[in-house]
């Protein structure tokens, strides 16, 4: 049997890019993730699609609870198998890596140790803090309390704490907070010091309130999240206000619904992420070979009769090209065929395949991309191959046809209603019906269409009614105007980054 092995990743602190690249390189290739539930669920889509995914609850479980998890991964890894352990900030900072470490070289399981950004170091960036500033103080002190719900504060020297000139930064639960907050005020630490506390630190939700120590101990008796947060007392603190960029970005606190396909869906999101939204992803469609290949096959091997292929989409070209691409063939089969490709993201793709287009319609519906073909010469008897969905794009092959075209029209793959990964997957409908949702995109007809086939045309016509719609395209905005879905926010260029900035100028004061 061959030995697997066990990496012990820092997810960090929340925000999914902050893991190290070493961590997301071994992410990629496990055959298990082993994850803390405060690891983000956009990480997990690094991991293999066929991984074994294993919920084991909070980040500092309890002596029981730890000693199963530490058992599981010798027995994921005794069956050969790579695991990934996502452990919340760091495995050795505030958390039982070490002792998850120790298990394992006791029963002689080879592991590696990935670092990653400590919770108590990522989340006052993100909150503008610097946990050390040149006359802030020769000391950082960091102290535990994050794991205990009581009211109890951790136990610590309180007394020599309190007389420390630097910084001192918290876990600290969701009752303890005030009880640390007392503790420090009553054992000497000035009353007027600056304090931060930061709720869901690195997240788009995240939430900072400062004030000086004696203000913070005021309002956390009044109003207490139910959350744990990270506390920072120190003159430090008193920065943030000079410091702030990660709630001061375009789209900070928007939730934004994300509906292309599972496997697309990163790239949409992480625009969307580095403006400060909460992507939300939920496909709506999903990419699916045809059901019969020989069509597409066919026109393949007879492509070189062919004086124009029309690539309306991404998944378009790639379906085509990797059928074009099985056995002998490359691209030197289409030498003498012009291709059309409708749309930036469609050019781009082809791009990677070594294909410059020989043209890019400015008018994306089908009137004006037969317009734009007959700026090429004459239609009347031209051989078109359009490998499209199985949905939509009828009425380029139909107008091209009255313009006397001879069109081959086939399918290269199917869009599909997606299917749910996991019980991790948010639950659109839920979200909408509760207002929670400030933006659904739509990126594709299809994808319309299986929105309003999975909840219902009445449904989802009420559901958008009360929410912004963004589309990428006027054919997307045709198809949501058809089902009675009204869209807000349509981009001038069709592409990804335009969609991400039409939405940010959506949401400027004033716009």
């Amino acid at each position: 049997m061959s030995r697997g092995k066990v990496y012990l990743i820092g997810a960090g602190p929340g925000d999914p890019g902050l893991i190290a690249v070493r961590g997301l390189d071994c992410l990629s290739r496990a055959d298990v993730v082993v994850y803390d539930h405060l690891v983000h669920e956009r990480l997990l889509a690094s991991a293999p699609a066929g991984a074994e995914r294993i919920d084991v609850g909070t980040a500092a479980p309890e002596a029981m609870a730890q000693e199963a998890i530490s058992y599981l991964l010798v027995e994921k890894a005794r069956e050969g198998r790579t695991v990934a352990r996502l452990k919340w900030g760091d495995p050795f900072v505030f958390d039982r890596g070490g002792e998850e470490a120790l298990f394992l070289h006791e029963h002689g399981v080879p592991f590696e140790v990935v670092p990653g950004i400590p919770a108590a170091i990522g989340i006052p960036a993100y909150g503008g803090v610097p946990v050390t500033y040149p006359g802030g103080g020769d000391t950082l002190t960091l102290v535990r309390g994050h794991e205990d719900e009581s009211q109890t504060p951790p136990q610590v020297d309180w007394a020599a704490l309190a007389k420390l000139k630097g910084t001192i930064v918290c876990y600290a639960g969701t009752r303890q907070l005030p009880a640390v907050l007392e503790a420090l005020l009553s054992h000497g630490r000035p009353k007027g010091d600056s304090a931060a506390v930061i709720y869901d630190g690195t997240l788009p939700g995240q939430k900072t309130v400062e004030g000086t120590l004696e203000e913070l101990a005021e309002l956390t008796k009044s109003s207490r999240p139910k959350r744990p947060a990270i506390l920072v007392v120190g003159r430090v603190a008193a920065l943030r206000q000079h410091l702030r960029w990660f709630d001061e970005r375009p789209l900070f606190g928007r939730r934004i619904a994300v509906t292309r396909p599972r496997e697309d869906a990163s790239d949409l999101a992480d625009r969307l992420s580095a403006l400060g939204a909460e992507p939300i992803v939920a496909p709506m469609i999903r990419m699916a070979p045809p059901e019969d290949w020989s069509p597409l096959d066919r026109a393949i091997d007879e492509v070189g009769t062919f004086e124009w292929i029309v690539f309306t989409s991404v998944n378009a070209v790639d379906q085509f090209m990797q059928r074009l691409y099985r056995g002998p063939r490359d691209v030197r089969e289409l030498k003498g065929v012009k291709i059309c490709a409708i749309g930036p993201s469609a050019r781009e793709r082809l791009l990677r395949y070594g294909i410059h287009p020989d043209l890019i319609p400015g008018d994306f519906k089908a009137e004006g991309v037969v317009a734009s073909l007959g700026t090429q010469g004459p239609l009347e008897g031209t051989r078109f191959l359009l490998p499209r969905a199985d949905v939509g794009r009828e009425r380029l092959a139909e107008a091209l046809r009255s313009s006397g075209a001879v069109v081959t029209d086939v399918v290269a793959y199917r869009a599909l209603p997606a299917d749910p990964l996991s019980g991790r997957d948010p639950d659109l409908y839920r979200l909408l019906l509760d207002g929670e949702v400030d933006v659904v995109t739509f990126t594709s007809a299809a994808s319309v269409m299986n929105f309003v086939a999975t909840f219902g045309a009445e449904q989802s016509a009420d559901l958008l009614q009360q929410t912004t719609v963004a589309v990428c395209g006027p054919v997307t905005a045709e198809a949501a105007s058809r089902l009675g879905i009204p869209v807000s926010i349509m981009p001038t260029e069709y592409t990804l980054d335009a969609l991400v900035e039409s939405i940010a100028l959506h949401f400027q004061p004033g716009a």
